[in-house]
């Protein structure tokens, strides 16, 4: 990659690691509601994986889908705007952080009930190849998720049916806050493709060229008709499960140690600087403007207006429903169709 494209590679992590550090800040002070899932520490996966799908390709996440939002385009504006619950938001308001989601940019979104989004995958995946139209899905999941009946029974399918998919498993060693050694008999997961006879492949998750070299081969792979891969990207993140579990039971030691392995770190030292590809003042500049494009976020969301309560119950039903009801009143059928 010349100097360009690797300034952007840090410009995407750095501008994760701040919008998630911003979003901390802000659910602190009560302007998000809900759970929030970060991706701090994971922002080589994020960023390593979207860098090296099309622009049309299928992507579809777990409920910790903040990074990937970003990375796949999605403006700092629109996300925080939908985490704080506002009509500007990428759904409106209505989804928050576990359901962040663009149609214009094939972002199928984040999925809050675990696994379930799998098979969701695998029929996006079929209908690509149905349709010929030459376009991959990814399925990103964190390690907790193949231990449940909707990943095995999707990864037969897509198996036998040879579909167009990459199953990402993002292996951060703790579903929620048990170990992997606790919650999984095989702890290398990439192998759990063995039973399907399907390729799996591991990689160094807090390596963003690692990571991007790996998703370029197996998306490759996949994009040539040879079926689906399972790939673990092995990572950490540096906070607890969710916003508000600041104290799952790590060792400190291990936390550390992990932290000493900062991604974004990692790739500023070892490629941007030992090789020549940039200074200090070229990163100082990208993180200047980071700081105001995530400050200019939060002004955004907090002028956006609420969801208008007669909305209410737009995109859930094609047909009426017997009493709907908005502050005591009956809505009409007319009302529910409009768009």
């Amino acid at each position: 990659m010349d100097k360009a494209g690797l300034l952007e590679l840090y410009r995407q992590m750095q501008l994760i690691r701040v919008f998630e550090n911003k979003s901390a800040e802000m659910y602190g002070k009560a302007k998000i509601g809900g759970f929030l899932h970060l991706d701090n520490g994971q922002e080589a996966v994020c960023v390593g994986a979207v860098s090296a799908l099309n622009p049309d390709d299928d992507l579809v996440t777990n409920y910790r889908d903040h990074g990937y939002a970003l990375a796949r385009g999605i403006s700092a504006r629109a996300v925080m705007a939908e985490l704080f619950g506002r009509k500007d938001g990428t759904t409106g308001g209505r989804g928050g952080s576990m359901h962040i989601a663009d149609v214009s940019k094939r972002f199928w979104g984040g999925y809050a009930i675990v696994g379930a989004h799998l098979p969701l995958a695998a029929g996006l995946a079929y209908a690509a190849k149905y349709q010929k139209t030459g376009r991959i899905t990814m399925c990103m999941m964190g390690d907790g998720s193949t231990n449940i009946g909707t990943f095995h029974a999707t990864l037969n399918w897509a198996q036998l049916w040879k579909l167009p998919i990459i199953f990402l498993v993002v292996n951060n060693m703790y579903s929620m806050g048990t170990p992997l050694s606790v919650h999984s008999s095989v702890t290398d997961i990439y192998k759990k493709a063995d039973g399907y006879g399907m390729r799996g492949m591991q990689v160094d998750g807090n390596d963003v060229m690692a990571m991007r070299e790996a998703v370029c081969d197996v998306a490759a792979w996949v994009r040539a008709g040879n079926g689906p891969v399972l790939l673990e990207a092995i990572t950490y993140r540096h906070s607890g499960h969710s916003a508000v579990d600041k104290n799952t039971p790590r060792p400190a030691d291990e936390v550390a140690e992990w932290k000493s392995r900062d991604p974004i770190v990692q790739f500023t030292e070892d490629v941007l600087f030992n090789h020549n590809h940039a200074s200090p003042a070229d990163l100082a500049e990208i993180d200047k403007k980071i700081e105001v494009e995530i400050e200019d976020s939060v002004q955004f969301a907090d002028a956006s207006p609420m969801p208008d309560r007669s909305t209410l119950y737009r995109h859930m039903y094609h047909s009426p429903v017997p009493n709907m009801h908005i502050d005591g009143s009956l809505i009409k059928p007319p009302t529910l169709y409009k768009k």
